[in-house]
């Protein structure tokens, strides 16, 4: 059971005198950096055995957990009849599940013109799945709006489109997920 600091350093068991003393010594001398170097960690880093020695798994993980978060927040766009910015979170979740996915097999994201379908094809995404993320691909904002004002956006789109587009989002980030997250 943890103990709990009453304040009273009379007691044998809460005194903090020796803490403080520390605590003071340390802010009026400074730390200094010449301390000895941090063991190595006590495991290697995380590799699959799938995988080749470049993947980043990490920073596949944490990107599509981005990935994820888009999605959530596209389909919270969709509720509020924001349908352009649905999409336009559609079209991220596509990236960076795709990303995730170049991340894990080459150790390094895709060098791509924002054309999702050809960036299916670097990271060996399947035709299908190559097909979805070219749905996507025209609602990269710097697409859409070079052909769009902003202030129309939400009415180019309908909420109908937006849902379609949604489960093409969908599809791709499930996709990656049986990737990037494999048991």
């Amino acid at each position: 059971m943890p103990q709990m600091n009453t304040g009273n350093s009379a007691d044998p068991g809460n005194s903090n005198d020796g803490n403080v003393d520390e605590l003071e010594r340390l802010l009026v001398e400074g730390v200094t950096l010449s301390q000895a170097p941090a063991a190595p960690p006590a495991s290697p880093p995380l590799q699959r055995e799938d995988e080749g020695e470049d993947g980043d798994v990490q920073g596949a993980i944490g990107l599509f957990a981005e990935a994820a978060q888009n999605m959530a927040t596209a389909g919270v766009e969709l509720g509020l009849g924001r349908h352009f910015a649905c999409v336009d979170y559609c079209n991220q979740v596509a990236e960076k599940a795709a990303q995730a996915v170049s991340l894990l097999r080459f150790g390094r994201m895709s060098t791509y013109d924002h054309d999702l379908g050809k960036l299916g094809a670097l990271v060996g995404a399947p035709r299908e799945i190559q097909d979805e993320m070219a749905i996507l691909t025209p609602f990269h904002p710097e697409s859409f709006y070079a052909d769009t004002p902003p202030e129309e956006a939400d009415e180019v789109i309908n909420a109908e489109q937006a849902s379609s587009y949604l489960q093409s989002a969908r599809r791709v980030l499930r996709w990656a997920r049986n990737i990037v997250l494999k048991p």
